[in-house]
């Protein structure tokens, strides 16, 4: 290989580097990664609009110190297997509504007074095989979470009206 064609593939890599980077803070997913000792290591755009932090606000602060309604005991418990297993762990908005207790911001479309959220805890592979660092995706479930109780409100009224009747 030329020294112009490694040249030409470092640049290409570097640009890949730098879409892909937008792409991760520009995505309507909340993307933060931290180690074992929940240290905050990546912290996306998402997660800025809806917590108001900055991600040189939160480098290296433990996700327990910026978020102290966040119960240590459990979240440490349900992420172990994570990095233990090497295995994903799910939270569904219907076992626990949030986990980031962000407001709403489309109070006029829907009732909810904050965001729910699914949560994914993926594991990071390092370049050694290790796995020192967990991505926590969040998605916003609160257009489908407040339509669901809706339905299940109407379907409780029909009930109700069902058993009224003569």
């Amino acid at each position: 290989m030329t020294i112009q064609a490694a040249r030409n593939e470092a640049l290409d890599e570097l640009l890949e580097f730098h879409w892909m980077m937008d792409m991760i803070q520009t995505v309507d997913v909340g993307i933060v990664v931290f180690n074992r000792n929940f240290e905050i290591k990546v912290w996306n755009g998402f997660m800025e609009a809806h917590s108001g932090l900055l991600p040189s606000d939160v480098r290296d602060q433990r996700l327990f110190d910026l978020f102290p309604d966040i119960s240590e005991p459990w979240l440490t418990q349900k992420v172990k297997s994570v990095f233990d297993l090497r295995t994903r762990a799910f939270l569904t908005w219907e076992q626990r509504p949030y986990l980031f207790k962000f407001r709403n911001y489309r109070p006029i479309t829907s009732t909810a007074p904050f965001m729910y959220q699914n949560i994914v805890f993926s594991p990071l592979n390092s370049a050694t095989g290790a796995v020192d660092h967990v991505c926590m995706m969040i998605y916003d479930m609160t257009d489908a979470a407040s339509a669901k109780k809706q339905l299940l409100s109407f379907q409780v009224k029909e009930a109700e009206q069902e058993q009224v009747k003569p």
